[in-house]
């Protein structure tokens, strides 16, 4: 509470409820002195540090506090900065300057169909938290062509790095795709991420922004995996989200009938020459 409102509500206290100027400062806080300190008009002092800052920020709308601040030197006044901070920002001249958020142009990525198995693969991020509410964040990747699970890596953090290593081990695994459809998320628009597909010649479709929809597979995926594991399940520890997440991989893969493929699983609809019975997350640790 400022010294100014604690002066109101000693005069509210003294007029309203009638009680003595010195219990009511006792209540308020307020030291006596101050109660009797005659009221300053900040704008009046002010006043010339105002009529100079306005003159700067009228014809340089763009420049910040530091700039400002130089100018009034270079003018021949002599206020601190300390003071002229402080009017800057009762001014609200220290508010953020609303600018037009620059938008990725991405082209246009159809949903055509895979012709086959590594022709194109999709990944995505998803979100959900732990029972004591510590976020988590799971990476699904999948094979267009038979629509097959290839990995859910679970983990606090899942930066760019982590991200390919893990399409390191499932390339490993399972070969090289030819692209790989994606969001335009920060960790894979990264250079070390971008720079690892550039070097295998992995082409990088990434899709338009706010267009889930030309990332329907995974979206779809995603859908399927939220509601029979995380919507399913409460997790104490990110091993037990990884152990249920790969449990169900397995599943999805080999017995879960899927629409889309004649009602058929995956791992049947379009076989592989090597099939893993268990997730590829198991199979490296």
């Amino acid at each position: 509470m400022t010294p100014a409102a604690r002066q109101a509500a000693v005069e509210l206290m003294t007029t309203e409820h009638r009680l003595s100027k010195v219990r009511a400062c006792k209540i308020a806080g307020l030291s006596r002195s101050v109660l009797y300190r005659p009221v300053v008009d900040r704008r009046v002092l002010d006043a010339a540090v105002i009529d100079a800052l306005n003159a700067i920020v009228l014809q340089r709308p763009r420049w910040g506090f530091w700039k400002c601040f130089d100018r009034m030197r270079a003018d021949g006044h002599a206020w601190n900065h300390k003071r002229v901070h402080r009017v800057y920002c009762d001014m609200g001249l220290n508010l953020p300057r609303r600018t037009k958020r620059r938008i990725l142009t991405r082209p246009f990525q159809p949903l055509d169909q895979a012709q086959g198995l590594n022709h194109i693969w999709a990944l995505d991020f998803m979100r959900d938290t732990l029972y004591d509410g510590r976020p988590f964040r799971t990476l699904n990747v999948m094979d267009e062509g038979n629509r097959e699970a290839l990995r859910i890596e679970v983990g606090t953090s899942i930066s760019s790095v982590r991200l390919t290593r893990v399409l390191n081990e499932l390339v490993t695994v399972y070969g090289t795709p030819q692209a790989i459809r994606l969001d335009n998320g920060p960790e894979m628009t990264a250079d070390a991420f971008t720079d690892w597909a550039k070097a295998r010649g992995i082409e990088l479709r990434f899709i338009q922004p706010g267009k889930p929809n030309q990332n329907a597979f995974i979206e779809r995926f995603n859908k399927s995996f939220r509601d029979e594991v995380l919507n399913a399940n409460l997790f104490n520890s990110l091993s037990e989200a990884q152990a249920a997440a790969d449990d169900w991989i397995v599943d999805y893969n080999h017995y879960r009938c899927h629409d889309a493929l004649g009602r058929v699983p995956p791992a049947q609809f379009l076989p592989r020459a090597f099939q893993p019975e268990v997730s590829t997350s198991e199979l490296f640790t």
